[in-house]
């Protein structure tokens, strides 16, 4: 009987640890995403990134680029005013003529 409360005790641990491992996890993916689009000629202050919940996912102005977390959360993708005005700037000058 005395060996309950310390198994108990473990799982509990165990438990809450897998849970915080969870947002250093999204962090990691929205890190990793965020060096990609970069990485794309799209400028830092283009874009935002957010880490919500899945059924905080469904929103007309961003669009889904990553899931984290055991697929518990989605990682949003927006653009910002610059981001935006900049990329209506240069479609026009790459449509051939």
């Amino acid at each position: 009987m005395k060996r309950l409360p310390w198994i108990t005790a473990l799982l509990l641990m165990s438990a809450s640890t897998a849970a915080l491992a969870a947002p250093d996890s999204c962090e990691r993916v929205k890190s990793d995403i965020q060096q990609k689009i970069i990485n794309n000629g799209v400028p830092e202050s283009g874009f935002t990134l957010n880490i919500v919940p899945n059924d905080q996912a469904d929103r007309p102005d961003a669009q889904v680029v990553g899931h984290c977390a055991n697929d518990t959360f989605k990682i949003l993708y927006t653009r910002t005013g610059s981001g935006a005005a900049a990329g209506a700037q240069e479609s026009p000058q790459g449509e051939p003529q």
